[in-house]
């Protein structure tokens, strides 16, 4: 009588049912091998269910008297190898060169902004704040004048200091 090796489950008449049966019965053995391999973070359950569809569809091709425990392995085996290189082909996450394009900054930065600005121009004096906003708003230089009761030059005078006080109080504009 020979010696049968010790994980070979007997097949009894090697029916593709019995073989299904067997490899069923291979799922604890299957889930502590799989542990190894992905280790405490990976998807266990995930690799035992790939290994069972594959060796369940493969089932036909086993040959009755090898080691099912050990062709189950094989398959699990070369089913974590082939997601591994899978995985590190995959490129995670986008091209900076996309990330660039598509960046959009914050919305709440421009909201600070906008209450730092208008807390500057209300520590302005009047008259330069009036000409600032009036030629902001689309004014011409001569249309200010008349309206601040001026000479052109001094609204130009009036809207170069209110833009040098804002660079200095608040910086440059732009959101980082």
């Amino acid at each position: 009588m020979g010696m049968q090796r010790r994980d070979a489950a007997p097949l009894g008449d090697g029916t593709r049912a019995e073989v299904e049966r067997n490899i069923a019965a291979q799922i604890p053995a299957l889930t502590r091998f799989a542990r190894r391999l992905v280790g405490p973070r990976g998807d266990v359950e995930d690799l035992v269910q790939d290994t069972l569809l594959k060796a369940l569809s493969a089932s036909g091709q086993f040959r009755p008297g090898t080691a099912l425990k050990s062709w189950l392995f094989t398959i699990m085996r070369n089913t974590f190898c082939t997601a591994y290189r899978v995985r590190q082909r995959e490129q995670v996450g986008l091209p900076d060169a996309l990330v660039a394009v598509l960046g959009v900054p914050p919305s709440q930065d421009w909201a600070i902004r906008r209450i730092e600005m208008e807390e500057a121009l209300d520590r302005m004096p009047g008259g330069v704040r009036q000409a600032l906003l009036l030629i902001s708003f689309g004014s011409s230089y001569d249309e200010t004048a008349r309206i601040c009761r001026c000479e052109v030059g001094t609204v130009k005078s009036r809207v170069n200091r209110a833009r040098k006080s804002l660079v200095d109080e608040l910086g440059s504009l732009t959101v980082h």
